[in-house]
């Protein structure tokens, strides 16, 4: 068995916190029929970190809180009233970097029933190095 001191040590370079599918309930859209009634979306997120530090003190404190995450975006998407899901990404970037520190990361935002014949669409966007 390896010495706890050394565990993560050799871990490969991409480590990731993943969130998949968090329901967001929000007022979103350009025409006047989508903003009389919250909609639901999905945000999918995988944000890149180091769980080295995490893996050696156990401590939540050393690695992303994936709990404080989803409700924080939550409590962001509540509160909005954009017209573009693009505006609403925005607003969780900034959210991410500025909050939690996380600068690399993939996100898919998906609105269901939006377009007919479709099971969503929806936008993404992945700042994690190659």
């Amino acid at each position: 068995m390896k010495p706890v001191d050394t565990i993560g040590a050799s871990l490969p370079q991409r480590q990731s916190v993943v969130i998949q599918a968090l329901e967001l309930d929000c007022v979103i859209g350009v025409y006047d029929f989508e903003r009389r009634f919250e909609q639901r979306l999905f945000l999918d997120l995988a944000m890149n970190t180091d769980f080295s530090a995490a893996m050696q003190s156990d401590a939540l404190d050393q690695t992303l809180n994936y709990a404080a995450i989803c409700e924080r975006l939550q409590c962001i998407a509540r509160e909005s009233s954009y017209a573009l899901l693009e505006r609403l990404m925005g607003a969780f970037m900034t959210c991410l970097q500025d909050e939690f520190g996380v600068t690399h990361f993939y996100m898919r935002i998906r609105k269901p029933g939006a377009v007919a014949g479709t099971d969503f669409v929806g936008i993404e966007i992945d700042t994690r190095p190659a």
